[in-house]
């Protein structure tokens, strides 16, 4: 179950730059369930135990809060569920699904390059769209569905990591671009649905990271919207209003 009174936060592609980065800086701050395909986030998880050589009995502060990892091909069949489920027997709850893990494949020489685009279409839509619709509706499904006053009361919801070519054309990334711009409008269409049942869904929109925004930047505007009240945004994340032509909302600027 969850330890004290820490929130539960399931989020996928943690052994990635950006799901990296949130384990480091907040396994302390939440329980969570860090989903990853291989590489695993660089902190303590529940796959290793500390000592100190010097005193063996000693209790180690590494072991207080460790992350809870899950090895998972999420576009294989079953495996979202398997996820939920490990999650749900191992905390009893999830408070904050972040939806971060993506795949990325550039066409530099355009989409009729040969069928290299038509033959990515399908791993696009399927991880940074399917995906997040899967984990959603399943959360709502085993969690959420009939507990509306605990959620409001706990604040549960979903952040989407989406990114500013959502909104942007960018040479060679038609697909990549596609398949967020349709996680944006998925987004705002789950916070309009779970509205009902007290769950709120929000994106965030980095530019990129870390080459142009700092990558805690990014986790931290994570953690300003689990905190918020806010739902049914796309959250630009170091970009400047301009540049988005205003299709990504500012945090900070609505949660004020």
């Amino acid at each position: 179950m969850s330890t004290g009174e820490r929130r539960v936060c399931l989020i996928t592609g943690a052994g990635g730059t950006l799901g990296n980065v949130f384990c480091r800086s907040y396994y302390t701050d939440y329980d969570i369930v860090a989903v990853c395909r291989t590489r695993t986030p660089a902190v303590p998880s529940q796959l290793e135990w500390f000592v100190d050589p010097l005193e063996p009995e000693k209790a180690v502060p590494e072991n207080d809060s460790r992350v809870y990892v899950v090895r998972a091909d999420l576009t294989a069949p079953g495996e979202v569920e398997r996820v939920v489920d490990l999650a749900l027997a191992r905390f009893g709850k999830v408070d904050l699904l972040v939806n971060n893990a993506a795949h990325v494949q550039l066409q530099p020489r355009g989409i009729v390059d040969g069928d290299a685009a038509l033959e990515q279409f399908d791993p696009h839509f399927t991880l940074n769209v399917a995906v997040p619709l899967r984990f959603s509706v399943r959360l709502a499904q085993r969690c959420w569905l009939h507990a509306g006053p605990e959620n409001r009361a706990a604040n549960r919801n979903i952040v989407n990591v989406s990114s500013i070519s959502g909104s942007e054309v960018y040479p060679g990334q038609t697909l990549y671009s596609a398949s967020k711009a349709a996680l944006n409008q998925l987004t705002r269409n789950i916070a309009d649905e779970f509205a009902e049942f007290g769950v709120r869904a929000n994106g965030i929109a980095p530019n990129s990271f870390p080459a142009l925004v700092p990558t805690e930047q990014v986790a931290q505007a994570i953690v300003e919207l689990d905190r918020g009240s806010y739902t049914g945004g796309v959250f630009g994340v170091g970009v400047e209003p301009e540049a988005d032509g205003g299709r990504n909302e500012q945090l900070a600027e609505a949660e004020q």
